[in-house]
């Protein structure tokens, strides 16, 4: 058996004019994250996190922000083709952990049906998929209201 771990990790900043899309969802705030993509933070994590575990680079490898087809695409959307890539090789998740880092808005209402949009995607049971929440105790980009970062690691399998 194969077993390989990844880490991702991803921040863009809060801008006026766009929806704040985290964890495949719309979450209601006065701002929303700048980005190539709808700019999904943690989905962009674990795409990442994905990817590395593989040995295949990272988002900007695989999703240009210099192509246009990716404009504004969901990052739904990627994480699908990533789960494809995954597949494509002979592996399957096992489990993946992930941190969001926020200030504001509060996100605990939302984890539990992130947890499930993301499950979907990546074709495993909810309890493979562990999303978290931390604030940024008012240091840094974060902590400022300016920014959300998000952090993940996954093990991979191939028998």
């Amino acid at each position: 058996m194969t077993v390989r771990v990844g880490c991702g990790w991803d921040i863009h900043p809060l801008v006026e004019g766009r929806k704040l899309i985290l964890g495949g969802l719309e979450i209601p705030h006065t701002r929303g994250l700048q980005g190539h993509s709808d700019s999904d933070a943690l989905v962009h994590a674990i795409c990442d996190a994905l990817l590395g575990a593989m040995g295949e680079g990272d988002l900007g490898r695989h999703y240009p922000s210099s192509d246009q087809r990716f404009k504004n695409i969901s990052s739904m959307k990627l994480l699908e083709d990533v789960v494809g890539k995954l597949r494509a090789r002979g592996y399957h998740l096992s489990n993946v952990d992930s941190t969001i880092i926020a200030q504001a808005p509060r996100l605990s209402p939302y984890l539990a049906a992130m947890q499930k949009t993301i499950a979907e995607v990546l074709q495993v049971d909810p309890g493979l998929v562990n999303v978290k929440v931390k604030s940024g105790e008012g240091l840094d980009a974060v902590g400022r209201e300016e920014a959300v970062a998000a952090q993940a690691v996954c093990l991979i399998e191939r028998d």
